[in-house]
């Protein structure tokens, strides 16, 4: 086995982690609980400011094999990239705690984003993890949608393929594309929730 493989088997026994954390775990169809963290430029970011527009949590560890799937592949890149194009908000949300795998400091965030690429609005810094907890953030990625209103529509995995290998991406049905194209269309979510898999938030 390869030393990739064995990495995205060891973090697929983190799927759906969390265990033992307190968290809110927002109900879709509810207001979506506001927040405001200061994102790798030190510039504060509120929920309330990206009211009127969909608004997509993005949770991320850049260590996790399933996170680097995503990003490896410039899949997330890809999506992050069609719908801010559309005037979607895209935060992703480092939830990381000092000492743990993933955390980044701000100017180790900018230096990431650059690296990757990112397409996303911004990264948010949540070091402390009260936001993670707020929203019942569980694994990386976990994503999160919510609509111009301020109500949550979806919440989960990306995809149907709970895999670290990038070769699954193709064939894999994206639920978060999915969620936005029909939102965008004043259409329901086929699937609002959806069993988020990746490596537990660290936090």
């Amino acid at each position: 086995m390869t030393r990739c493989f064995m990495a995205g088997m060891a973090a697929l026994a983190l799927v759906a982690g969390g265990a033992g954390i307190s968290a809110a775990d927002p109900a879709v169809g509810e207001p979506a609980p506001e927040f405001s963290l200061a994102d790798s430029n030190g510039t504060t970011r509120s929920l309330a400011d990206a009211k009127g527009t969909f608004t997509v949590l993005e949770w991320s560890n850049p260590e996790c094999p399933f996170v680097k799937k995503h990003y490896g592949s410039g899949n997330m890149q890809q999506l992050q990239g069609d719908y801010t194009g559309k005037g979607v908000t895209w935060w992703t949300i480092n939830s990381s705690a000092p000492g743990k795998q993933g955390h980044v400091s701000a100017e180790q965030a900018r230096a990431l984003r650059t690296e990757r690429g990112d397409k996303s609005s911004a990264m948010l810094l949540d070091p402390g993890g009260a936001v993670g907890r707020l929203y019942g953030a569980k694994t990386t990625p976990h994503l999160f949608i919510i609509n111009p209103g301020g109500a949550l529509i979806y919440k989960g995995a990306i995809d149907n393929t709970p895999s670290a290998d990038p070769a699954d991406i193709a064939s894999a049905a994206n639920y978060v594309r999915m969620a936005l194209d029909a939102a965008m269309i004043g259409e329901d979510v086929a699937a609002p929730e959806t069993q988020p898999y990746g490596c537990s938030v660290k936090y």
